[in-house]
């Protein structure tokens, strides 16, 4: 045990380390982040937090290659999505070459690893779904991992947003894992948290502003397809999976529910869903008059409990079909108060004598 905890130590300070070499890399190459009429922040802030991520999981997992099943296809697509994602926050590339990728990089991992969407589970209330006879789940896989990616890109909008509900999400899923014996995965998920900390420590400016970071495309591509590639080798892990794909709903239930609904708002506007806009939660939480931290506290928060109720409703085993209309519920109130944020943001500051 004291070896493990040393293991971890040393994993923080080289991802830290790896952190302020590459804020010097991005400098010089100008991977930067400058404002603009979407991005309030202040400079051109360096673009390395996906990156310094990648190279310190990937030192890891080198050394540790006994600790994930097919951990070489795993590296190679975590190092192409980065590779992709940095392109991206250098030059924009089109959403349509990253769907592309992210879709061609979900079939290899249903073709090589065999890791993919079989089972719902009872999620409907009319028994066990099976999708493996039907071919229906290679499809459901795919449309999985691009949204699973996406949900993570479009979440990060303010400072230690993305890192910190990339943590409550491998928390959540860690736990699940450690209680059912499944260590080695377990185990990579607290590397993982320990790894992204030291980003969100200097993307919240903890060392001082000078030494401020962005996670770029770069990261929320990396960490979306890890989230995905976890929960599906969890959720789909033989007959008695140590996670209900239910489940797997409430681990990521900000991101998703967020993406889903400014999606659907975008295409009754007649808008692209990639376009970008001002209308995700932690937008509405600051037109509310909260501060970027108190608005992280309580998205944080949210995630948490939605979290925690999915991984109670995993270990008291309520009904797979009563913990999905649950979700459902949940956002359909999302959705609802969205369409009518407008109003809500103008009662609310009215209230509170903004």
């Amino acid at each position: 045990m004291p070896q493990i905890y040393l293991e971890l130590v040393f994993t923080f300070f080289i991802s830290l380390s790896i952190l302020f070499m590459m804020r010097k890399v991005a400098q010089q190459i100008n991977l930067v982040d400058k404002p603009n009429e979407r991005k309030h922040h202040t400079g051109a802030i360096p673009l390395v937090g996906g990156i310094s991520i990648c190279i310190a999981f990937i030192h890891f997992l080198l050394s540790h290659t006994d600790l994930l099943p097919n951990h070489k296809l795993y590296l190679v697509s975590i190092f192409i999505l980065t590779l992709v994602g940095a392109i991206d926050d250098k030059i924009d590339l089109s959403f349509k070459i990253r769907l592309l990728i992210q879709a061609v990089l979900s079939v290899a991992m249903m073709l090589i690893a065999d890791i993919q969407l079989n089972q719902l589970g009872n999620m409907f209330g009319f028994g066990q779904m099976n999708l493996s006879g039907i071919g229906l789940g290679y499809v459901i896989t795919v449309l999985a991992v691009i949204g699973a990616i996406n949900a993570f890109n479009m979440v990060d909008g303010i400072d230690g947003l993305l890192g910190g509900l990339s943590i409550v999400t491998f928390a959540g899923l860690g736990s699940v894992l450690y209680l059912d014996g499944q260590l080695n995965l377990a185990y990579l998920c607290l590397v993982l948290i320990v790894i992204i900390f030291p980003y969100v420590l200097l993307n919240l400016g903890v060392f001082t502003r000078r030494y401020k970071v962005f996670m770029g495309d770069a990261g929320s591509m990396l960490i979306g397809f890890t989230v995905i590639w976890f929960l599906l080798l969890a959720s789909q892990n033989g007959t008695k999976a140590p996670l209900r794909p239910v489940t797997a709903l409430w681990l990521i239930a900000v991101p998703l529910m967020d993406m889903a609904a400014i999606m659907v708002r975008r295409i009754r506007r007649g808008d692209s869903p990639f376009k970008p806009d001002r209308e995700h939660l932690h937008h509405i939480f600051q037109r509310l008059g909260f501060s970027s931290l108190q608005t992280l506290l309580i998205i944080c928060g949210i995630a948490a409990a939605y979290a925690i109720f999915g991984i109670f409703g995993e270990i008291l085993n309520i009904p797979e079909f009563v913990m999905f209309y649950l979700f459902i519920g949940c956002f359909g109130v999302y959705a609802l108060l969205l369409s009518n944020v407008w109003k809500i943001t103008a009662k609310v500051r009215e209230w509170r004598g903004l």
